[in-house]
């Protein structure tokens, strides 16, 4: 029997999920937390450890959640999946598509130059210029976390007034100030998830009444749908662009280009939504996955 473990922040409904769908397939599986990583360099060779387990010796991993952190802890649980994958150990998402996915700017850069369309925006650190990329982006904005999920942390800005004084405590608070050209679009937009070279599933998430975010943790509504090759097979190379065996690809119309672009990528999708709306063991997929990039 193989041992695959998952890399968590809490012991929640995905992994409730998981461990049930391990049952079902007969795979012995440990959920254990990410900060409770620690590695060994120079006493009998490199180890990496985790909860007691030693993470070499495991089949397979499953990054399941990046827990918030200092930049010194974030850099080093990717060093430590790095030793894992170096080592011979299957990780997914390998991280070189964990480390793209989670950093905003990157993922987009990299959709971008694959080809794919994504929505005007911009980063940098001065308040100042944040201010003059306000305007070039017609005056009507999303500011986003450089780092974040669930559309936390997200602030729509048409006000140049309130602005420059969100830009200015952004720039005082030593963060990456990153802006986003709003998409005007149908108030719904498509998630997709990407599984090993394949759409595994779809559904639509409409924004909750009066407000501009699909997200479903933000009170979006789901709605199971069909997707059309065009966008399954926009949803497959942003997935490649970022180098993610598994991945949820967010679509959206834009109305004013008429056509659609690719919101984010995300390399630590959840997979409730997904689950409930299409029948669809999203859990078991995953480990089966898994299983087979281990074998």
């Amino acid at each position: 029997m193989k041992r695959l473990v998952a890399l968590v922040s809490g012991l929640g409904w995905h992994v409730e999920d998981l461990t049930r769908a391990a049952d079902r397939l007969g795979i012995d599986f440990a959920a254990v937390p990410f900060p409770s990583v620690s590695a060994f360099v120079g006493h009998e060779g490199t180890r990496v450890h985790a909860s007691g387990i030693d993470l070499g010796q495991v089949e397979g991993v499953l990054v399941r959640m990046m827990p918030p952190g200092t930049l010194e802890q974030v850099v080093f649980r990717m060093d430590a999946l790095h030793r894992l994958s170096a080592r011979g150990v299957a990780v997914m998402n390998p991280p070189r598509a964990v480390e793209a996915a989670v950093d905003k700017y990157l993922a987009l850069a990299l959709l971008d130059a694959a080809g794919i369309a994504v929505p005007p925006t911009w980063a940098g650190e001065s308040a100042d210029d944040a201010l003059g990329a306000f305007d070039a982006l017609g005056g009507d904005v999303v500011v986003k976390p450089l780092f974040g999920s669930e559309g936390r942390g997200l602030m729509r800005v048409s006000d140049r007034e309130l602005a420059r004084r969100a830009f200015s405590t952004l720039e005082r608070l030593g963060a990456v100030l990153y802006l986003q050209r709003v998409v005007r679009h149908a108030g719904h937009d498509v998630r997709v998830f990407v599984l090993g070279g394949r759409v595994l599933g779809s559904f639509r998430r409409h924004a909750a009444s009066g407000d501009w975010r699909t997200n479903i943790a933000l009170g979006g509504r789901p709605e199971v749908c069909t997707i059309d090759n065009k966008t399954e097979q926009l949803a497959l190379r942003a997935a490649r662009a970022v180098g993610a065996e598994m991945a949820g690809v967010d679509v959206i119309d834009d109305l004013d280009r008429g056509a659609p672009v690719v919101l984010e990528v995300n390399a630590v999708p959840g997979w409730r939504a997904l689950a409930q709306v299409t029948g669809i063991d999203v859990a078991a997929e995953i480990l089966a996955h898994l299983r087979e990039l281990a074998s």
